[in-house]
């Protein structure tokens, strides 16, 4: 039987959502997964939901019902794997604090907006990883808050130029983390549908929602 994901999109249009939505929705095809795709978060209150294997959230800001980041939550709890990228998935529904719980970060500032910076490796011999050495990047560097107990596959530093105040500081870029008996995966790269041509950004993405999925 083959395993099942659900893409949840919508939000802020400027991440484009849709897009990502056919990226992603296709590469979990190629590993075998049927793939369901919504564009409203009532999806999250369906009695059916903890029978998937994975839920790939791509919703910026936005808000959710009460109901809905419930259901997310306790499908998660029970074995359901979650895993997304940028804003879609780690700047969704601000006042939710019950979702970034889950999420274990939440997106606070990209200092100079789309710049050029350098994504270091810190997990090399993790699965998600093998293979990939430190590489450049052009995008948001998302500067976030994030939770203690992710475990941290990747990070990069910040210079001085747009915020003197962080200069030096070393920001999780990819991380893994247990939410209840669920698995869940989270990188900061993609701003646009473009960047899933950066082998390395595509590869940490299809890998770490492999890991994520329930076997």
């Amino acid at each position: 039987m083959a395993k099942q994901a659900l893409i949840v999109w919508g939000g802020w249009l400027g991440h484009q959502p849709e897009e990502c939505a056919a990226i992603v929705g296709g590469m979990l095809r190629e590993e075998g997964f049927d793939v369901v795709t919504e564009n409203t978060t009532e999806a999250y209150t369906d009695p059916a939901l903890p029978n998937f294997n994975l839920i790939v959230p791509m919703v910026t800001m936005s808000t959710i019902e009460k109901e809905e980041v419930e259901g997310l939550s306790a499908a998660i709890r029970s074995g359901v794997g979650m895993g997304g990228f940028h804003g879609q998935m780690a700047d969704s529904f601000r006042n939710e604090v019950k979702y970034q719980f889950i999420v274990g970060g939440q997106w606070v500032a990209h200092p100079g907006n789309i710049i050029d910076y350098r994504v270091n490796i810190t997990r090399p011999d993790d699965p998600i990883m093998q293979g990939i050495q430190d590489f450049p990047y052009r995008s948001e560097q998302y500067y976030m808050h994030v939770d203690p107990n992710n475990e941290v596959l990747a990070t990069t530093t910040f210079g001085g130029e747009h915020a003197d105040w962080i200069e030096g500081h070393v920001m999780p870029v990819v991380w893994k983390r247990r939410h209840g008996k669920g698995r869940v995966f989270y990188s900061s790269l993609g701003h646009v549908a473009s960047e899933f041509e950066v082998p390395e950004m595509r590869t940490i993405v299809r890998r770490g929602l492999l890991w994520a999925a329930r076997d």
